[in-house]
């Protein structure tokens, strides 16, 4: 038996993390997910990522990918080809979709089907006020304390 999962002293104590909890709820009550399809989700470096999926049979125009606020959909419609009847099938041929929780900043910048596997490349892009700067600290010549500015760093 599941139980419901209380997070309102994270609510209490926390301003703007709304969304965090949600997905956190949503993983915590979610039902046993299909296992179809197979994916990897292979991460190249801190701000690059793919997602590759296996869709044996479906070509390009039987799978769309789309990215709506955080959440990239993968969905698979296969059009029925009439090849005439099967004896024997174990390649799997139902419709299926897939969503993934994405980050905040994380966008999808394309996606590929080949031989049977839809690569889709990911990348967060964090908006030039977000990103690390480096702070030059200029001596107060000891009349008072040192003051520090903000000079943006080279990304």
């Amino acid at each position: 038996m599941r139980q419901s999962s209380d997070l309102s002293p994270l609510y209490r104590a926390s301003i703007g993390f709304d969304r965090l909890f949600e997905v956190l709820r949503a993983a915590l009550e979610q039902t046993a997910e299909p296992a179809w399809p197979y994916y990897d989700i292979l991460k190249y470096s801190d701000d690059r990522y793919r997602l590759r999926m296996a869709v044996p049979g479906f070509t390009d125009a039987d799978l769309e990918v789309t990215q709506s606020d955080n959440v990239l959909s993968v969905k698979g419609r296969r059009s029925d080809d009439g090849e005439g009847e099967f004896l024997y099938r174990s390649l799997p041929q139902e419709d299926f979709e897939r969503r993934f929780e994405l980050a905040e900043y994380v966008k999808v910048t394309g996606a590929e089907l080949a031989n049977g596997l839809l690569t889709i490349s990911l990348v967060r892009e964090l908006p030039e006020a977000m990103r690390p700067r480096r702070l030059q600290i200029q001596t107060g010549g000891g009349t008072g304390p040192a003051r520090i500015t903000s000079e943006k760093q080279a990304a």
